[in-house]
């Protein structure tokens, strides 16, 4: 399992945001944000492989984007975030951080899971 991994709900409707783009990106202090991976989330709206064991998990600031808008336009539902960044930081890259975002069309609220 990856060191970083994510789930969506969709609190709308209950079920998996399944098929939702995501990408991780950490900050360097000589190139600003750097995409270090990306992945969809599975019918479970589950990423549980967006790190590889090969990539260097380090301390330091990271940020998940999930590009919520097309999920929402293949459902016909209008959508007021298009886009929702979360920001973290992590500390101890021995530790596991699960990163879940809770989704409806006109707000969202996150958490870190375990």
């Amino acid at each position: 399992m990856s060191a970083i991994t994510t789930h969506i709900l969709d609190t709308t409707s209950g079920k998996a945001g399944a098929g939702i783009p995501v990408v991780l990106e950490r900050r360097t202090h000589t190139a600003g944000w750097q995409a270090i991976a990306e992945g969809i989330t599975d019918v479970d709206g589950r990423i549980n492989d967006l790190l590889n064991t090969r990539e260097a998990f380090l301390p330091g600031h990271y940020r998940l984007i999930f590009e919520t808008g097309p999920y929402f336009l293949l459902q016909s539902i209008e959508c007021f975030f298009p886009q929702v960044t979360v920001s973290f930081v992590v500390k101890d890259p021995v530790q596991h951080y699960h990163v879940p975002l809770l989704l409806s069309p006109f707000g969202y609220s996150t958490y870190r899971g375990s």
